[in-house]
This record gives C-alpha cells, structure tokens and sequence, in this order.
C-alpha cells in the first residue's frame, strides 16, 4: 500500500519460503502482484492460495475477482464477485469490481443496477476519492477502472 512494490514482493515471496503452507501469504503474495500490474501472475497465486483452504476469507474472492477484470476475464470477475457478495453485501469494493466488469462485457444495465448499490452504501460516494484509494502500479489500470465506473453512471 506504500507503493514499493518490488520490495513488497519480494517481502512476500520470503514469508512463502518460510511457510509454504500458509495460504493466508499465498493470497497476500496475489495481492501484491495484482497491484504491481501482474494480475495474470496472480490468479495461479490466489488458486495456490485457496488449495490450502477451501474456505478463504471474503477478500480471497474479492481479489481474484479484481484479477479476472483486469485480465479480461469479465464472465468471471461477475461470477467470482456474486460469490463474495453473499459473505459481505454491503461491501463496497466487491460493488465497485460487480461494475466495473458489468460494463467493460457491455451489459450496461446490469452496471447501473450494481452502480445504485454502491450509491446506497455510501451516498457520499465519489470516484475523486475512489482513484485515491487504487494501490494500482499501472496508472492504465486505474484509468480503466475509473472510466468503467463513470460509465456505469457514478460520480
């Protein structure tokens, strides 16, 4: 989150050397290559990471839903983050990726109906704000990402 991606990774990689059945430093590890502009390294990552438990906690699917997106795998960002939405409803984030992958597939009514979820959240809710809160090394990604949303008719 500090923005060191090349030392977060490699800060990670050596806690996996120490533990190699931790899956909590699996999805850890795929989260630090999903924001170092390496989504399609992390998938396998998050994968590994759920192999070691069946039961990952909500940010596992929100993460790997945020991968599937960036990596053009939209079918799958939906599916996966439909999953996590049954652990947390009411969260934002999972929202946000529902959306953004609605509207880069094109199914523009769907992204509008998930875009009023967020809206019901946090009515104060702005992209402003939201592009602050991207850890995203590549700036195309962030880009993206916020067109998607203002597309999908958020502010």
């Amino acid at each position: 989150m500090s923005r060191q991606y090349d030392k977060a990774i490699a800060q990670v990689e050596r806690t996996i050397s120490l533990n190699p059945n931790s899956w909590d430093s699996f999805i850890r590890y795929g989260f630090v290559l999903l924001n170092s502009g390496r989504p399609e390294e992390a998938i396998p990552v998050f994968k590994n990471g759920r192999r070691l438990n069946p039961s990952p906690s909500q940010f596992y699917f929100l993460h790997m839903a945020t991968a599937y997106r960036l990596t053009g795998r939209y079918e799958e960002a939906i599916e996966t983050a439909k999953k996590d939405l049954r652990y947390m409803p009411n969260n934002i984030n999972i929202h946000l990726q529902l959306t953004a992958a609605y509207i880069m597939m094109g199914r523009e009514k769907e992204a509008r109906a998930a875009a009023v979820e967020i809206m019901k959240i946090n009515p104060k809710f702005s992209l402003e704000w939201y592009a602050k809160t991207i850890y995203f090394k590549n700036q195309n990604d962030i880009d993206k990402t916020i067109d998607a949303l203002r597309k999908a008719g958020l502010k």
